[in-house]
């Protein structure tokens, strides 16, 4: 099953300003791995393309093919029908989030965290105002598929899209932008909240929203949703500082500092 559109992909799939290092361009493509936006098995477009569309050299490219290669997301053919293939590995993405994790700083984390209360409590909001039935319906049947998610990477592909579609039904096309964007950020940290989260618990949690947006509770669908994110934030901000800390004690790098 594809999780999401066309347009998330587009979204994420987009130049990168001024180019970018090959480290962005890797966190690029790692998000749209991690968000199921390019599933497993999936060829990637050749690379002078690619290049072309994240706006970035094709040297700066085969840099980033090969960070993705080293942690098992990503493997390359020869021959004919060769090429780079998507490798959807959940351990290869686990190591990713942990590595991801130690490189953002606390104040990162707490911005991507308050600009994702805002604009997910927004389109909770303005989806209490504007949902269609079919919207409402789409939004209940992904809070059923969370509560029978079989594994982490389901339950982490199915959450991420249904806080894009809590902004679809919004019908706010900037609001779904920004959603999108976020996810992407997110998409890597996220996953070492995962394993030790109940998926009934989540798909609790968002179907507390969805009924309040059906009875058109603005108010109360802001509040849970702002309440959901923050949580989500605490949590991440605590497993960074215990995977600084753990790093530290081990004699690695120092990675209390953001690196760009």
């Amino acid at each position: 099953m594809r999780l999401l559109s066309g347009d998330a992909r587009d979204a994420l799939l987009t130049p990168l300003e001024g180019g970018g290092r090959s480290e962005a361009v890797a966190r690029r493509l790692g998000s749209a791995i991690a968000l199921g936006l390019i599933e497993d098995g999936e060829q990637l477009p050749s690379e002078s393309q690619l290049a072309a569309t994240l706006n970035v050299s094709t040297l700066t490219l085969r840099d980033a093919l090969a960070d993705l290669r080293s942690r098992g997301l990503v493997e390359t053919r020869r021959g004919r029908g060769g090429g780079s293939f998507v490798r959807m590995s959940p351990a290869a993405l686990a190591r990713l989030s942990h590595d991801r994790l130690a490189e953002v700083g606390v104040s990162d984390l707490r911005e991507i965290g308050d600009m994702h209360a805002m604009v997910a409590g927004s389109a909770a909001h303005k989806a209490a105002e504007r949902a269609s039935p079919t919207e409402l319906a789409r939004l209940r049947d992904l809070v059923s598929r969370m509560s029978g998610a079989r594994d982490a990477t389901e339950l982490h592909r199915l959450e991420g899209r249904f806080y894009i579609e809590m902004a679809a039904a919004a019908q706010s096309a900037r609001l779904t932008r920004l959603e999108i964007e976020i996810q992407g950020d997110l998409a890597q940290v996220m996953w070492r909240l995962q394993p030790d989260r109940s998926a009934a618990a989540v798909a609790g949690e968002r179907a507390a929203v969805v009924e309040a947006v059906a009875r058109h509770d603005g108010d109360l669908a802001r509040r849970l949703t702002e309440e959901q994110v923050d949580g989500d934030t605490r949590r991440l901000i605590e497993e960074h500082i215990a995977t600084t800390r753990s790093r530290d004690r081990e004699g690695g790098p120092d990675d209390h500092h953001p690196r760009r």
